[in-house]
């Protein structure tokens, strides 16, 4: 008897672990964030990590009563590498979002698997316009390309700006960038002189620079993924277009916050259009860099960490509209219409699109304190994608 009652204990202990095991998982939420923390993006990686690490030390890392761990992947900036790491977060962590994505051709590897599982998908950094259409579990916080681009074609038509040769990266957001920009410049009367499209590895500007040079237009107008200006701004100093009159224009990528102090004098003077600088003038903002800075020594945070700030400011505050439930389509249903105030200024989430509306500011580089800086001259303020806008239409 004594044996059936200490056996029979022992099953009751052993049941209630089995069922206690699945609800004591459950208070814990995990986001997989996979970035290129290696290789040539590697600058985007580190700026969304020390992002998302700051917004859960202002935060911190318990929401609806649920604990919340981020367990960072490094996918190199390769899009099968995306893949597998965004398959295995599903099926192996049982994760409740994915999140990262450095760069388009690594967002829409992960979309299919973000609508299998019913797993919201929320990037931070990929700019193509395309990208949220391609699963509906994804919305965005980073920026779309064509949103910079379009409000730099209206800013440089109105600001004396006739001839203008473009040169982009030649892969989606670069040609995003491209059509962006031209659409609304040869509208207003403006002539792109020539269309110069470079290869996204390894890229050599210094050809595509001369026939700029040649062609003496009064604007370059170029977008080149972050991280990547330094490169662009070197040999735009080599082939002498510093001091050949033509003016440096386009979305804010090619003068990154991250590497602009690298440029030197070279990049006084250049003009872009773009959704945050680290001289936004907000209250917010510099509370925001003063933060950033303490915690990670010299580094200054770019556009792309405000994407990786407010991509946690989303997922908790979708978790607290859920309750801590973390069924996919409550989440991203929570998300649609969600607006809130950013270090980069006023940010909503389109309904409809589940893109990001916000500012885009025009900025001049400019020395402050001894240090460079994109400083803001001009808004336009709640701008959509330009690009789905036209589909409506």
């Amino acid at each position: 008897m004594l044996r059936r009652q200490i056996i029979s204990g022992l099953a009751a202990v052993a049941a209630g672990a089995l069922l206690a095991g699945p609800a004591f998982a459950q208070d814990t939420v995990k986001v997989g964030l996979i970035l290129p923390m290696t290789g040539p993006f590697t600058s985007t990686g580190k700026q969304i990590e020390a992002a998302v690490k700051l917004y859960m030390q202002q935060n911190g890392d318990t929401v609806a009563g649920k604990k919340i761990e981020v367990i960072l992947k490094d996918d190199g900036g390769v899009a099968d590498a995306t893949k597998r790491l965004a398959q295995e977060l599903v099926v192996n962590d049982k994760v409740s979002f994915i999140a990262g994505f450095g760069l388009t051709p690594l967002a829409m590897a992960s979309a299919p698997i973000a609508t299998q599982a019913k797993v919201p998908m929320v990037v931070m950094a990929a700019g193509t316009s395309t990208i949220t259409e391609a699963s509906p579990f994804i919305a965005r916080t980073s920026f779309t390309t064509a949103q910079s681009a379009y409000v730099m074609g209206v800013w440089a038509t109105k600001n004396g700006i006739k001839k203008v040769v473009t040169l982009v990266t030649d892969y989606a957001p670069g040609i995003d960038a491209e059509k962006g920009f031209t659409e609304p410049f040869k509208n207003a009367g403006g002539t792109v002189v020539e269309s110069l499209r470079v290869p996204l590895q390894n890229p050599d500007f210094a050809p595509f620079l001369q026939r700029v040079r040649d062609a003496k237009p009064d604007a370059l107008y170029v977008f080149v993924p972050s991280g990547v200006g330094s490169v662009l701004m070197k040999q735009f100093v080599e082939r002498g277009l510093d001091k050949s009159g033509i003016k440096l224009i386009g979305p804010g990528d090619v003068v990154d916050d991250d590497i602009l102090n690298s440029f030197g004098d070279a990049a006084l003077g250049a003009i872009t259009a773009h959704l945050y600088s680290a001289a936004h003038p907000s209250e917010k903002n510099k509370a925001y860099v003063e933060a950033f800075k303490k915690a990670n020594p010299g580094m200054r945070p770019n556009f792309m960490s405000v994407g990786g700030y407010d991509g946690m400011h989303l997922i908790y505050e979708a978790l607290k509209k859920t309750g801590g439930a973390t069924d996919g389509a409550k989440l991203i249903e929570a998300m649609k219409g969600m607006g809130w105030e950013s270090p980069r200024g006023p940010i909503s989430i389109d309904p409809e699109t589940r893109d990001i509306v916000q500012n885009i500011y025009i900025r001049k580089v400019e020395k402050v304190d001894g240090e460079l800086y994109n400083v803001e001259f001009d808004a336009f303020e709640e701008v959509k994608d330009p690009v789905k806008a036209a589909k409506k239409k």
